[in-house]
């Protein structure tokens, strides 16, 4: 039986859509969801409304204006802190996730990756009121410990980066495991018959494999800590500059006033810039599937 996509097929006297028919609902769910915020954002990042006749006229000023002084600033400094998080949370992840491929212990594998997954979803207001309550200020370990005298600070870069890892490295976890668990031990035995030591196998072997996953988890963890917001509005506030913290201000008006459009431009540089981590990561995770297949 042959059918076209927007056809039916007769199933037991019943009739069942096909094609892209199936996916129609799907289809106006998304256009809704995501169609008409996009572009309400559009429209309001390419025009200025004249305050005096009401009038809305296009231009490309708030796109010009998003990319220069303090704007420019926190847009830097998100992609700064995201880049960061991004390479700190693969290595250690990558690292914790060869620890629980290799263990001979089923009940520690199973234990680090349901950890893993719920750490993973662990975000906003509480993780920051976890991290306060634990190395802030007065938070326990920095009392016990005398951190404040050493000079120690959470809220700053460095402690936004490291309240971030929180959630970034049990991701990564998740993510190599599967490209761990791909590379046969039969690649290793044969390396290891042909003479190769351990660092040549994964010289020549295992890391050229991994690399596609690698830099997929890279670009995932980049993009999960660059749209991150309520942990470092509770955390850190303006202390940090963030692009997101920026947007909120310039929306809500409580520190800018009139610079609603700007807010909107400066979405629309955080769309291109995950455009721009979803181009690479698509392309890699496809190909990290075809090797391990």
């Amino acid at each position: 039986m042959t059918t076209d996509a927007g056809t039916a097929v007769r199933d037991g006297g019943r009739t069942r859509p096909t094609g892209w028919t199936a996916a129609l609902p799907l289809l106006v769910f998304v256009a809704l969801a995501f169609g008409i915020p996009v572009v309400a954002l559009l429209f309001g990042a390419f025009t200025v409304r004249d305050p005096a006749t009401k009038v809305s006229a296009f231009t490309t000023a708030n796109m010009t204006e998003s990319l220069r002084g303090n704007y420019l600033a926190t847009l830097l400094g998100s992609v700064k802190l995201s880049a960061v998080v991004a390479v700190l949370g693969a290595v250690l992840g990558t690292f914790l996730a060869q620890a629980v491929v290799t263990s001979r212990f089923r009940a520690l594998r199973e234990s680090v990756l349901t950890a893993s997954g719920v750490l993973a979803n662990f975000g906003g207001v509480p993780l920051a009121f976890v991290w306060v309550g634990t190395l802030g200020n007065s938070g326990v370990i920095t009392n016990v410990f005398g951190l404040g005298d050493a000079g120690w600070s959470l809220y700053n870069f460095w402690g936004l980066a490291l309240v971030y890892m929180y959630f970034s490295v049990p991701l990564m976890v998740l993510v190599v495991v599967p490209a761990l668990d791909g590379l046969k031990p039969q690649w290793r035995e044969a390396a290891g018959n042909s003479g190769a030591t351990a660092w040549q196998y994964w010289r020549h072997v295992g890391i050229p494999v991994l690399v596609p996953s690698l830099l997929g988890g890279v670009v995932l963890l980049f993009g999960g800590a660059f749209a991150a917001y309520a942990t470092a509005k509770a955390m850190v506030g303006s202390t940090v500059p963030l692009v997101t913290l920026q947007i909120a201000d310039a929306l809500t008006g409580d520190v800018l006033i009139g610079h609603e459009n700007i807010a909107l431009a400066l979405s629309l540089d955080m769309i291109v810039v995950a455009g721009l981590v979803m181009a690479v990561y698509l392309p890699l995770q496809k190909r990290s599937s075809r090797w391990l297949r």
